[in-house]
């Protein structure tokens, strides 16, 4: 299968994926990307949620810096209050 293919982009600005590029990287319906443009050239980067274990790990990882820098759950309730009072 080749990694390089070509698409043209319609007036509304839609490009579609060519099938096998699709199906080698495993995208469905629904996909989402990442798209960075820089002068001509034009990126897209497929981005899915991160699985239970990969989440309980991020959450881990985030409780151990909250606690390290000495963070408790009021500030947080605090900090959740005053952003939602800006809306």
């Amino acid at each position: 299968m080749a990694n390089l293919a070509t698409a043209r982009m319609s007036s509304k600005g839609q490009i579609v994926i060519p099938e096998d590029i699709r199906k080698r990287l495993k995208l469905k319906t629904g996909s989402q990307f990442v798209v960075l443009g820089e002068d001509d050239v034009v990126i897209l980067k497929a981005i899915s949620p991160p699985s239970l274990d990969e989440f309980d790990a991020i959450i881990a990882k985030a409780r151990e810096q909250g606690k390290s820098a000495g963070l408790k759950p009021s500030d947080i309730k605090a900090a959740i209050t005053k952003v939602r009072k800006q809306k």
